[in-house]
């Protein structure tokens, strides 16, 4: 056993006495001290390079677990390739009434309608320029304030922000906790919102890739209207997915709360959406895949269904800071078994049978010891 995953297992049972809200704020706590366990990762056949940026591996941290910028290196320390901090609004704003997080242990999900809770863009910058000689990969999440009069000026003003310290943009116009959001991702908002951010970003003098992060409820005709948009260039790559209002059969008492729904039940929707847009834009939109990331089948039938990076959060709540190590071992070990030299060999070559609900990942041990560590 790691000594992460050691104090996970007694941290654990405490954590999830208290509200899903308090112990996500008593964990950034504990990881501002400093003392977080460091594995750091490294094998070149996992190594990926997108968009100009050169990510040591495809793991990531996805936004919402580090809402203001406060811990990314410690994040980056216990292994992830990169991470995502946000999502940052211009101004701070208090999100919705708590309580607004829930736990579905016996789903191993989450539901939230936080709404955007964050110190605002100038808070998060100076934490963001206080690390930036540490380097590693940190992407930045924006949104826009729910009282915005213009919430197209609200994302341009966010790449304006963060022009020196971002490693990328994610364009979060997809969380379903701020009414009226996810009317950007229709073909003509999504046009007009593309065009005012591109323009923006030619006046910067530093060129930071951007990444749109869509909804996984999405019907055909929209995912088709989305790749038009965001191709030839108009974004470097493609989330898929946010949160899910949809509800798929649920175990546990909080199924009813209302929110976006994170986890698990969240996995097949979101990889059929991942592989339909790796289908739609015949892979020359590279994808980042979220949702539902538990374990190294997952994460590997995410990249089989089109991602070239993956994301996860909720599942951390459940397998502990351990659990990134145990899926870079798993991915090191299904290259093996499919006898592929390194990950971007995999990208997208299920895509067809996901999409259509056919493929059966071949299945493999997994041992964390046998991840390739470079020293701290």
């Amino acid at each position: 056993m790691t000594l992460s995953s050691l104090g996970f297992s007694l941290a654990r049972p405490v954590l999830h006495r208290l509200d899903a809200e308090t112990a996500h704020g008593l964990t950034i706590s504990l990881l501002k001290t400093g003392l977080a366990p460091r594995t750091p990762f490294s094998n070149p056949a996992l190594r990926q390079t997108i968009a100009g940026l050169d990510f040591p591996n495809p793991v990531g941290l996805a936004a919402g677990f580090d809402k203001n910028a406060e811990v990314p290196d410690a994040m980056l320390g216990l292994g992830f390739g990169f991470v995502e901090v946000g999502t940052l609004t211009p101004r701070p704003q208090a999100g919705n009434p708590k309580p607004r997080l829930f736990r579905l242990s016996k789903d191993e999900a989450v539901i939230n309608r936080m709404g955007f809770n964050n110190d605002g863009h100038a808070a998060a910058l100076k934490r963001l320029e206080a690390r930036a000689s540490r380097g590693g990969i940190v992407g930045v999440n924006l949104g826009a304030n729910k009282d915005s009069e213009d919430r197209m000026a609200d994302y341009v003003a966010g790449l304006s922000a963060f022009a020196a310290v971002a490693g990328f943009y994610v364009i979060n116009i997809s969380s379903p906790n701020t009414p009226g959001l996810r009317g950007l991702q229709s073909r003509e908002e999504l046009q007009q919102l593309l065009d005012r951010l591109n323009e923006a970003r030619a006046r910067l003098s530093r060129r930071v890739p951007m990444v749109l992060k869509v909804a996984p409820d999405l019907r055909n005709d929209e995912m088709e209207d989305i790749v038009l948009c965001c191709g030839h260039g108009a974004v470097d790559a493609l989330m898929v997915s946010n949160t899910t209002l949809a509800r798929p059969p649920l175990k546990s008492a909080q199924a009813t709360e209302q929110g976006g729904l994170s986890g698990k039940p969240l996995f097949a929707m979101s990889t059929s959406r991942l592989a339909n847009f790796w289908l739609m834009s015949e892979g020359k939109i590279p994808l980042i895949g979220v949702g539902g990331i538990h374990d190294a089948d997952s994460a590997w039938t995410k990249i089989r269904a089109g991602a070239s990076l993956i994301e996860l959060y909720s599942a951390l709540i459940y397998g502990g800071p351990q659990l990134v190590a145990e899926i870079l071992a798993g991915l090191e070990q299904r290259l093996k078994i499919h006898r592929l030299s390194h990950i971007s060999e995999a990208v997208g070559a299920e895509a067809h049978q996901i999409a259509e609900g056919r493929y059966r990942p071949k299945m493999a041990p997994v041992s964390p010891v046998s991840c390739n560590r470079s020293s701290a």
